[in-house]
């Protein structure tokens, strides 16, 4: 064996340490460990492109080191998403155990291959910070695709083929494409999906390798067998089934079909028993009868084992922030295994990875540098070596695994991640007011599939009449699809603008009218079915009054995670995008000069546009009035039928209506024909419950601060009754009495019609009900100022809850702006005490900020209602040294927000300001 050379490896150089042994699975400041001393053994490892590597390691090195030398022999940063697994004695395949000695783990070294592939598959692949990570992630999805371990429709499999073969050979070209398909099998059926293959092939044109790898593991993570393991297994009756581990959990499979997974945050213990695989869930507090453990049959105790080990090391490296300490050894007896995950947990890697000195080193596929070793020579960490063992690898290409090529730029230091991503992507504004339509038009999709689930799950049930589920589905399904196709394209032609390596193709992409203009052409022709949405939401109402079943079924829709917001906004949502196309269109045919080669579709585009809008503008309007009636209609009892014919909503907010006992805070409901107030009731649905109303008709309002010595006080003067009120602020006030005033006016040329209608169903004078309501102490209502974190699941976020909470109010014109002007995209957020800044996928609508993991998640995580909240940005003692920070505060909750570029922190701030109506200028 030839010793290898005394010098830096590459991996070691981007640690910066001087060491021939780069680690990449070191915390910063960490030296690499030394190899314990002992002979020299030599273990082959297969790599996923299917080369082979020799290394050299002590007898008595655990497996770490062997997994560290393979690491920093790919260069690889990542490497805790990866593991080495192999056949052991009982021809198991198993992990290799990182802090055993390797070789009391593989007995026969010499007859033993190593393979190196992917361990934890995270649900998003964006997740994965390095090109080369998600490139042997590729790598280990195309290996599956042809061992028929990953299985799914012949689509999906033509579309993942077609991205392997745009990575492989580039742009479409039909001859060399069936050539390479000819002498390359990606799926096992593949002869008979050559044509579909071809087809999507032909689509790519432009896309780098790297833009291909992430298409691939965009369409394999929404596989239901992606990255999956199948354990053989039988449930209590003998039914044949099998377990797999999963970032979420333990799922439970019949064939290929998923049939049943218990998250981990329903599970308490795992544990194994012989061939007893137990899974005990926390009790659940909805179901008496819930089975408290689950017990399945595995092949043997080691199966059990085998299995029990990754469910312990998927819940470590997906659920913890760090790694879990040993547990003390027993002084006598031992009892159970010792086993325990042992390196950085997900959370720990990509902090590691942002925060480390080195950043976004080149990854070269095919470096010409490498020279292929010949038939009797391997490679032996890193180095050529003479082969000694008993089987010579084939003789291949070098592995473009080994060596990236690095640049200069491989080793400069950056303070900033954001800085290498303004320096490497376009600054033109042009471009981010593509990506604004971009990020948007993902969240509008996922706005629409809100709809298409309703469709699933209540449309099958027998109170919904076909005739409305006809209605739904046919006028929104066409949408849907058609909204699919124009989000691929603008995620093609941003792919291109952003493209590295399209250089020469770059002028004809940075560019976004002409996409556009052709898909606002195809939308015209979906007219029909736009006005066809608001027809669709009224019959639902009309539906839901006369079916309390479907009433119940629409109601616990509402309640699921995914339904963001009132399911009713969902309805309307094809139409607000209209408005986020024309004002898009705006910026951007603004921005660009007339002579600009994107002007001319641009502004083709606005006008198809505007011409929708007008057309369907009136619609809308009608809409978002029923739409809000509806939403407070389930805010609000004692009150028969809110959502009468022509009654308009107007402002809703809160104010201290002054009676014996002093102010009181209740919660006003303005509309064109009558001015209800109500208290917060104090049941489980939180609930405000009408008090009293006044018509609108012959009322008369006087300010009255003077009068009876109250801050911002005025008094409403009705045919048979007065409310002296107050608002919280000079500019509440305003709001209110202007309001209130051009209500009046709108109530007065309708010669009082309403007022009628309204003493039928309504008493003007004190009611019961109302005397008792306004005898209620500050002490009553002191549990309804708790934070809007405890309130209950049911109807306590919404914005009535709000406002109530904040003391504020907001207009119907307020509703219409917040709702037609939407912002997503991806934002740094940091809390006035942290150091750190956490990358999130922001939505922000219906004032309010919605925070997911990534544009992929089917739910937000968290929310934070802006209403009350102010925005300002940082002043210097608040030590903030970032570009492009905004500030939002109420009162002493403060949160700081980064954009990534000039533009996206114009259009938050504006937005926000716009929004919550602060005139603050930034």
């Amino acid at each position: 064996m030839v010793e290898p050379e005394e010098r830096p490896s590459v991996a070691g150089q981007r640690l910066g340490a001087p060491e021939s042994m780069g680690i990449s699975t070191l915390e910063p400041g960490q030296r690499p460990p030394t190899m314990p001393p002992g002979r020299q053994v030599s273990i082959r490892v297969q790599m996923l492109d299917d080369t082979q590597e020799v290394f050299e390691v002590s007898q008595r090195a655990p497996g770490k080191v062997l997994f560290d030398l393979v690491c920093a022999h790919l260069n690889l940063i990542e490497g805790d998403y990866f593991g080495l697994e192999f056949q052991d004695q009982r021809k198991m395949t198993v992990w290799l155990d990182l802090l055993k000695p390797t070789l009391k783990q593989i007995r026969r070294p010499k007859n033993t291959i190593l393979r190196f592939v992917v361990k934890f598959f995270p649900p998003d692949h964006s997740q994965l910070l390095e090109e080369l990570t998600r490139y042997l992630f590729a790598l280990q999805i195309k290996h599956d695709l042809a061992c028929g371990r990953l299985t799914c429709n012949e689509s999906s499999a033509a579309l993942l083929v077609s991205h392997i073969v745009q990575s492989e050979i580039g742009d479409f070209d039909e001859v060399q494409c069936k050539q390479h398909l000819l002498n390359n099998k990606y799926i096992p059926e593949q002869d008979a999906l050559m044509d579909k293959i071809i087809e999507y092939h032909r689509k790519h044109v432009g896309q780098t390798p790297a833009e291909s790898d992430y298409q691939l593991l965009e369409i394999a993570r929404r596989l239901e067998m992606y990255g999956v393991r199948l354990y053989p297994a039988k449930d209590r009756e003998g039914t044949k089934l099998s377990l797999a581990v999963a970032h979420s959990g333990v799922l439970v499979f019949q064939g290929h079909t998923k049939i049943n997974a218990f998250n981990w945050s329903k599970v308490r213990k795992l544990s194994f028993k012989r061939k007893r695989f137990l899974i005990k869930l926390r009790p659940d507090l909805n179901q008496s009868n819930c089975q408290d453990t689950l017990e399945f049959m595995m092949g043997s105790r080691d199966c059990c084992k085998v299995f029990w080990k990754i469910c312990v090391e998927y819940h470590a490296f997906f659920r913890l922030f760090e790694e879990p300490k040993p547990k003390p050894k027993p002084v006598l007896f031992t009892r159970g295994s010792s086993f325990r995950f042992s390196g950085r947990t997900q959370r720990q890697v990509i902090d590691y990875v942002k925060d480390s000195e080195f950043k976004k080193v080149p990854f070269e596929r095919s470096p010409q540098h490498s020279e292929s070793p010949s038939a009797g020579q391997v490679m032996v960490n890193g180095q050529k070596q003479s082969l000694s063992l008993g089987q010579s690898p084939d003789r291949r290409q070098p592995s473009p695994l080994t060596s990236p090529l690095l640049t200069d730029a491989g080793f400069v230091r950056t303070d900033d991640e954001d800085e290498v991503r303004r320096k490497r992507f376009p600054t033109d504004k042009a471009y981010f007011i593509a990506k604004e339509l971009l990020t948007t038009e993902r969240t509008y999709l996922k706005d629409l599939e809100v709809i298409t689930s309703f469709q699933k799950c209540v449309g099958k049930d027998e109170a919904m009449p076909d005739s409305l589920r006809n209605l739904i589905f046919a006028n929104f399904e066409p949408v849907y699809k058609f909204h699919e196709t124009f989000l691929n394209d603008v995620e093609q032609r941003l792919a291109q603008w952003e493209g590295r390596s399209n250089a020469h193709i770059k002028g004809d992409y940075q560019r976004v009218g002409d996409v556009m203009l052709k898909n606002i052409q195809g939308l015209k022709l979906l007219t029909a079915h736009l006005q066809k949405h608001s027809e669709a939401l009224l019959e639902l109402e009309r539906t839901c009054r006369s079916s309390r079943r479907l009433e119940g079924l629409c109601r616990d829709f509402e309640l699921q995670k995914l339904c963001y917001l009132p399911l009713n906004i969902f309805f309307l949502r094809p139409l607000h995008r209209l408005m986020h196309y024309k004002q898009i269109l705006e910026r951007l045919c603004k921005h660009y000069p007339p002579t600009h080669a994107d002007f001319r579709d641009s502004r083709a585009a606005l006008a198809d546009i505007s011409e929708m809008v007008v057309q369907l503008h009136g619609t809308l309007i009608k809409m978002e009035n029923f739409q809000k009636l509806l939403e407070l209609k389930k805010d609000l009892t004692g009150v028969e039928d809110l959502a009468i014919p022509g009654r308009e909503f107007i402002r809703l907010g809160c104010l201290s209506k002054l009676s014996g006992k002093g102010l009181q805070q209740r919660m006003f409901f303005l509309f064109n024909d009558v001015l209800m107030y109500t208290s917060r009731g104090m049941t489980a649905s939180n609930q405000f419950k009408v008090n009293g109303q006044l018509p609108l008709y012959g009322m008369t309002i006087r300010e009255s601060e003077d009068e009876w010595g109250v801050p911002h006080s005025f008094t409403l003067f009705g045919q048979r009754q007065s409310v002296v009120v107050a608002a919280s602020s000079a500019s509440e006030m305003e709001k209110w009495v202007e309001d209130i005033k051009m209500a009046i006016e709108l109530a007065d040329k309708c010669n009082g019609s309403s007022a009628e209608i309204l003493s039928s169903s309504f008493t003007d004078s004190k009611s019961p009900e109302e005397s008792s309501a306004d005898q209620e102490s500050e002490d009553d209502l002191s549990a309804s100022r708790t934070s809007l974190e405890r309130q209950t699941p049911h109807r306590g976020n919404t914005t009535v809850h709000v406002c109530w909470h904040r003391n504020t109010s907001v207009s119907m014109v307020d509703f219409s702006v917040a709702l037609e002007n939407q912002l997503s995209g991806n934002l740094l957020r940091k809390f006035k005490n942290s150091n750190g800044w956490q990358k999130l996928w922001v939505v922000f609508t219906n004032f309010s900020l919605f925070f997911y993991k990534t544009h992929q998640d089917e739910f937000p995580l968290a929310s934070l209602p802006l209403l009350g909240y102010s925005i300002t940005v940082p002043s210097e003692s608040e030590n903030i040294h970032k570009d492009y920070v905004f500030k939002l505060h109420f009162k002493s909750h403060v949160y700081y927000f980064r954009s990534e570029s000039e533009y996206s922190f114009e259009r938050y701030s504006t937005n926000t300001n716009l929004i919550l109506n602060k005139m603050v200028y930034l």
